[in-house]
């Protein structure tokens, strides 16, 4: 029975045959009479309804630009990273080799120059070869192929990617609208055009859409730079991308590179010596693995998260989030950012130092902000994005909030607890209300009850500090970090001492309105939901609420600035792959604290480095470069900081428990080999923000800062 059956599959084999040839024989016969005049179109009947029904067919075909990789860069021009659904760099055909231009047509489509997008010709010699027994041959001229790679790039761009059709699944109707499309596009574009189009476009490999793409994935050049026997190579890959891969299959690929230059040479594209030295050539493929998103950015992969966020939360890239994703993976964008590659590298060599090998997970962190512009210029952490061994991971951002004002998320950490940091934005309302800088306070008071008599002419202040009133739900006493401060001293003396009881002593004798609007227009709020921070609650007059590095140093650099505030902004340019300007950020100003009263705050914070609580971080910036800070410590030591500033430059340093729930305290701990008994902020913190500020002050203006007005440096007169 079973030669019976061969029998019967041959005859059944052989009768589709018939069948095929009988059809592509109409189909031929219909687009011979489409391209001949009207009068001999119009022989016969059938043909004439055949012509009719092709006639019919859409024959408008959209050529949007093919998806593109989107490049973030640095303000000097540096790759941070690259964002693509397809890896694709689209390029005029003047800038492709000449080779790889001739290689396609020869082995794809010889006759590309002579027919108008659908070859008759062709289609009878594969046929005759496919129904005779005789080797696979397609029809499909590079126009048919360009229709279906646009057709098919379309669908998966708009997320239907499940109705693309391949090519060995099309059928006689798929195949005839396919050359009605071709027929048409001929007429709209040049075949220099359509060529351009085919070769930026065609899939070469997973990680390499277009030549360009493709040039660069396997062999580290340009697509304007490929040699023969390389051009020669990646144009057989296209036939078939998964059997001619030179890494998985480099016997079939040779194999098939030496077909297209076989065939090249028998176009009389190339010479018999130039085909001989091509074909005696092995693969040397050198292969660039291509980098996707921020887990693999050349730098900075936290600020690249930061800025993939801001552009997925800005409805000016889109109107919901689907569409803003397809334009940042998609679109093709240049994305060009506030960041200095310069900044960036000293900051991450710093903050990798800090912690060393860091088995118990300590975070450290760096962010640096130009007074006056609100330019994000670099930020960094001591982690990696993606897992690593013996590597600190996280994607979360330690510099940055975790939402945005709208509520966006931005991956970020949500804040820390600034400490003492807080304490300037006090000081300044105390010189905002025309109060002397060294007039004295009683920092010797260490109770505040429940009904102590506070002012606010906005809101009620709340919180308490007396150890007799805490079954009331007060706190116990305020206490400062050494002994001897409990005493009468000047407020500028609290302030770069860090006397936690100077700080209230202030606050005391000022209106809780005027340190909230003071807090306000510096930009500080809550790094969890962006809520401002309540300082009519005791407990952040000493930062008890956590706040953002990014912002914190931002507030600074309004002091650096002589009181212009600037929001942060990290976008400076987006163009799209046409070159048209999109939306980017600028710089938005204002004048948030009065110049006398920023000269002021500098004039003390630079004490707190030459004689304050940062007189023994080393080292010793102010020696080099006029400088002013402040430190900071969580009550628990689990926060720590130094945010410090130049006229050029501000930067925030942080170093601390950055696991979830931040409830590690930072005492008893040893950190790069040394035993800590409690971390204060000038002990890590400082030398890491010391030793980034003495490396990088030095690329930004670095001018003595301006003196207070002689009147803030008076003793206030003796009360009447």
């Amino acid at each position: 029975m079973a030669p019976k059956k061969r029998v019967g599959s041959r005859l059944a084999a052989a009768l589709w045959r018939v069948l095929g040839f009988l059809t592509l024989s109409v189909i031929c016969g219909v687009l011979v009479a489409s391209l001949a005049a009207p009068g001999v179109a119009a022989a016969g009947v059938a043909v004439s309804r055949s012509i009719i029904f092709f006639n019919n067919l859409p024959a408008e075909l959209v050529v949007d630009p093919p998806s593109q990789s989107t490049k973030v860069l640095s303000a000097d021009g540096k790759p941070i990273a690259t964002f693509f659904a397809e890896n694709r760099v689209k390029i005029p055909l003047d800038q492709m080799s000449p080779y790889i231009r001739d290689a396609i047509v020869a082995i794809e489509d010889s006759r590309f120059y002579k027919h108008a997008g659908v070859d008759p010709l062709g289609i009878l010699r594969a046929l005759t070869a496919n129904l005779t027994g005789g080797s696979r041959q397609g029809a499909s001229t590079l126009t048919q192929q360009y229709v279906t790679n646009v057709v098919n790039e379309s669908l998966v761009s708009a997320d239907r990617g499940d109705q693309v059709v391949l090519s060995g699944q099309k059928s006689i109707g798929d195949k005839v609208r396919e050359m009605k499309l071709a027929l048409e596009l001929e007429k709209k574009y040049s075949k220099d055009q359509i060529l351009e189009g085919y070769l930026n476009i065609v899939f070469f490999n997973r990680d390499a859409y277009g030549i360009e793409a493709a040039a660069r994935h396997f062999f580290s050049t340009s697509a304007k730079d490929l040699t023969l026997p390389q051009a020669a190579l990646l144009a057989g890959l296209v036939n078939s991308p998964s059997f001619y891969d030179p890494t998985a299959h480099p016997e079939n690929s040779i194999k098939r590179r030496d077909q297209v230059l076989d065939k090249m040479l028998s176009e009389g594209k190339i010479l018999q010596a130039d085909h001989d030295a091509a074909v005696a050539s092995g693969v040397d493929l050198k292969i660039t693995p291509a980098k996707q998103g921020c887990s693999a950015a050349d730098m900075a992969p936290y600020f690249c998260d930061y800025v993939s966020h801001l552009i997925l939360n800005n409805p000016a890239y889109g109107v919901d989030a689907p569409d803003r994703e397809k334009k940042l993976y998609r679109g093709g964008l240049t994305i060009t950012t506030t960041l200095d590659s310069r900044l960036q590298a000293a900051a991450q060599a710093q903050v990798d130092a800090t912690a060393g090998a860091n088995p118990d997970k300590w975070g450290a962190s760096l962010v640096s902000i130009g007074p006056g512009t609100g330019k994000i210029l670099a930020m960094a952490q001591n982690t990696v994005f993606l897992p690593e061994p013996g590597k600190f991971d996280t994607q979360l951002n330690f510099n940055v909030d975790a939402k945005d004002a709208s509520g966006n998320d931005l991956n970020g950490a949500g804040g820390f607890q600034p400490g003492s940091t807080m304490k300037p934005f006090t000081f300044a309302e105390w010189l905002n209300e025309g109060k002397s800088m060294v007039a004295e306070v009683d920092a010797g008071r260490r109770t505040y009850p429940l009904d102590f008599p506070w002012k606010s002419s906005c809101g009620k202040v709340l919180g308490a500090y007396d150890t007799a009133q805490k079954s009331l739900g007060a706190t116990d006493d305020l206490q400062n970090n050494d002994e001897g401060y409990y005493r009468k001293m000047p407020v500028n003396y609290g302030l770069y001492n860090s006397i936690n009881t100077a700080t209230f002593a202030e606050a005391a004798e000022l209106d809780f309105c005027g340190i909230q609007r003071m807090v306000d227009a510096v930009g500080l709020h809550s790094g969890v939901d962006n809520a401002p921070v309540n300082m009519h609650q005791l407990g952040n007059l000493l930062g008890a609420i956590g706040v953002a590095p990014l912002h914190l140093a931002n507030a600074f650099a309004t002091f650096a600035a002589e009181g212009k505030y600037c929001a942060p902004i990290a976008i400076a340019d987006v163009t799209d792959a046409s070159g048209r300007k999109l939306p980017a950020e600028t710089s938005d100003c204002r004048s948030a604290v009065k110049p006398e009263v920023a000269r002021g705050v500098n004039s003390v914070l630079q004490d707190v480095l030459k004689k304050g609580s940062g007189i023994y971080i080393e080292p010793k910036v102010q020696n080099q470069v006029p400088a002013a800070a402040k430190t900071g410590t969580s009550n628990t030591n689990g926060a720590t900081w130094v945010v410090g500033y130049t006229s050029g430059l501000a930067t925030a340093s942080f170093f601390g428990d950055t696991l979830e729930g931040q409830k590690r305290p930072g005492q008893n701990v040893t950190i790069n080999g040394k035993f800590y008994k409690n971390i204060d902020g000038y002990m890590l913190a400082g030398p890491q923000w010391a030793n980034y500020m003495l490396e990088v002050a030095g690329l930004y203006p670095a001018a003595p800062f301006a003196p207070p007005p002689e009147s803030m440096t008076k003793p206030a007169p003796p009360a009447p």
